[in-house]
């Protein structure tokens, strides 16, 4: 099968996708919508098709692009636009996490999979808000349990919609600690004789 040919189908698959698609995603939609040839596409013609895609797609002609991010592919406008599109998307753009919030979901990225009382220990203060929010913006998930401590509490873990939102594909791709914060705020933490503070007011207020 030509690249040339795939190329329009994977274009329309990425411009019409709600979420990014993967390579492998793509290549089974794309071989489902062709069902009806006998040739079928390879992930290495998938793959020279994105090239080729992102590759148009990065002229200055364009104010958008395709970008790899969240796992997969998808078309987003171009940085130079950010102002432009955000006055038509209003507070889908603009609205930001709290600081309780951005907090807890930095220890959560860096220390997943986390129990909510590491959390805590970490934070100083309760994280149960923190956290409620979180899962309903759908940036973290529940992982499972830690079955090697008492009541088993649940793990939380950033989610697919985490990496989408900060534009990573995994999270090797986040800032080294060492590199963001002094080494001494680094060191582990313990949870002996731990009483978290609650968070101020009971709530977080968005920014």
């Amino acid at each position: 099968m030509e690249v040339s040919f795939i190329i329009p189908h994977i274009e329309s698959l990425i411009f019409a996708a709600d979420r990014p698609l993967s390579k492998i995603e793509l290549c089974d939609l794309l071989n489902t919508a062709l069902a009806f040839l006998e040739e079928r596409a390879t992930l290495e013609q998938v793959e020279a098709a994105i090239e080729a895609i992102i590759e148009k797609y990065a002229a200055d002609f364009y104010p958008f692009e395709v970008r790899e991010t969240g796992g997969g592919y998808q078309f987003l406008t171009k940085k130079t636009y950010y102002k432009t599109v955000a006055q038509i998307q209003g507070d889908k753009f603009l609205k930001r996490l709290s600081t309780a919030a951005l907090e807890t979901l930095a220890i959560i990225a860096y220390k997943q999979p986390i129990t909510k009382a590491e959390m805590e220990s970490i934070r100083g203060v309760n994280c149960d808000y923190s956290v409620q929010k979180l899962l309903e913006k759908e940036l973290i998930v529940i992982s499972g349990r830690n079955e090697k401590l008492p009541g088993q509490p649940l793990l939380y873990a950033t989610s697919r919609n985490f990496m989408d939102y900060f534009g990573l594909n995994s999270a090797d791709e986040l800032p080294r600690i060492k590199e963001i914060m002094p080494s001494e705020l680094v060191a582990p933490t313990s949870l002996i004789d731990f009483q978290p503070q609650q968070e101020e007011g009971g709530e977080e207020v968005e920014g």
